[in-house]
């Protein structure tokens, strides 16, 4: 059941002090340029600067040493939202600059891993243990928590907004999990079935999003790398007719743009692009995206011509001076 309730906040509107100074310098060019050329000039020029600042934007920006990042989701703004698997914290970092500030500092036993930031401001995080949680993605105060099941035995892995519910996956049970947005309302248990068949003892469904048309979610498998398509109403998950690919094994973190799907496979440090049909019953294999610097990229959001991923680094030390990192690259 949620705890702390409290009245759902309003979207934000004010910037950081450092945004806010960027902004006006941008805006001060460009009325300088108005002042010098036609209004069609003026408007010209300024299209072409935001597109050159936008280009100049980092592809690449720190995280703090043993964050162990998982989770990334970018709204409206230009700021990507970051959860840490160390103790469940939660890091902000301004697309246009790189920098970061901790908006919650997380606690003993917390876990965030997959994340998605509402229009009006919530935060909903995907906590591991059992647990969903919901933030102010302005203050990161906790708004409520959802104890969604037993602490153990469970991994409430990821999480798309979708109607009037965040729905969670759990890898090591075939149940999903839809948490009313805003805070009010009762959690609802969707069992999968139909083509679903769970694999003990490793993790099942992984990534989450919704379909083309709105009525369903299409969910990874991470082992042995399927994609379903389960429907809202009965929890019936369909398998994905993969071509042009065998699977999708690692399937972690995915991202819908359309019909466009892009499935990160961590370990395998790639992102895997399919276009799906108009029923997303079949993802034929466009292209696959790779970069020196992944480095087993979890998760992905988007913004604008980019996609955004975290490094967990799952090779690597995980200890409390290893250095982690976030990257983009064209879509």
């Amino acid at each position: 059941m949620p705890q702390n309730h409290r009245p759902q906040p309003s979207r934000r509107t004010v910037l950081g002090g450092a945004a806010v100074a960027a902004l006006a310098v941008t805006a001060g060019a460009g009325t300088a340029n108005a002042a010098g050329a036609g209004t069609a000039n003026a408007a010209g020029a300024g299209t072409a600067n935001a597109a050159a600042q936008k280009a100049a934007w980092p592809t690449e920006f720190p995280l703090p040493d043993g964050f162990l990042p998982e989770g990334i989701t970018i709204g409206r703004r230009p700021y990507a939202y970051m959860g840490s698997r160390a103790n469940g914290a939660i890091l902000r970092t301004d697309l246009r600059t790189g920098e970061g500030e901790v908006l919650f500092a997380g606690g003993t036993g917390l876990v965030s891993v997959g994340l998605k930031l509402d229009d009006d401001g919530l935060l909903y995080v995907a906590g591991s243990t059992g647990v969903a949680r919901i933030h102010d993605s302005r203050t990161g105060e906790l708004v409520a928590t959802h104890q969604l099941t037993e602490a153990t035995g469970h991994f409430i892995n990821d999480v798309v907004l979708l109607g009037d519910r965040a729905w969670f996956t759990d890898s090591r049970d075939a149940v999903l999990h839809g948490v009313p947005r805003g805070c009010r309302g009762t959690v609802r248990a969707l069992p999968l079935t139909g083509d679903w068949v769970q694999t003990p003892n490793v993790n099942n469904a992984n990534g989450i999003v919704g379909t083309p048309d709105g009525r369903g979610l299409i969910v990874v498998k991470s082992t042995p790398g399927e994609l379903y398509n389960v429907s809202l109403r009965t929890g019936y998950a369909s398998r994905i007719t993969l071509v042009g690919a065998e699977n999708v094994v690692n399937g972690d973190g995915l991202v819908r743009i359309g019909r466009t799907l892009y499935v990160v496979q961590n370990r395998l440090n790639i992102v895997t692009v399919f276009e799906l049909d108009a029923k997303a019953t079949t993802a034929n294999l466009r292209r696959t995206i790779t970069d020196p610097r992944f480095d087993v990229p979890t998760t992905a959001a988007r913004y604008g011509d980019r996609l955004y991923l975290v490094n967990a680094r799952f090779t690597s030390p995980q200890l409390p001076d290893t250095a982690f990192n976030g990257v983009a690259v064209p879509l």
